[in-house]
């Protein structure tokens, strides 16, 4: 039986990542005028980024468990 990849949750992760990459975008444009707002959106950022790799890290196990469960 082959592994199945929990598709929603990468979605979730590449959401995530979209936002973080529009955050750094965000945080660039703004550096030079209000680095309040810049600082602001790094933190989101890297809010964002973390999430995905949490995300990410649970598929692994989950797959990493399916395949352990296979080979028994």
């Amino acid at each position: 039986m082959p592994q199945q990849i929990n598709t929603d949750q990468l979605k979730q992760a590449e959401a995530a990542i979209t936002l973080a990459k529009e955050l750094v975008s965000q945080a660039i444009q703004q550096s030079a005028s209000n680095q309040q707002v810049a600082q602001e959106a790094l933190k989101q950022c890297s809010n964002e980024i973390a999430q995905a790799q949490t995300t990410i890290s649970q598929v692994q196990s989950a797959m990493q468990t399916q395949s352990a469960q296979q080979t028994k």
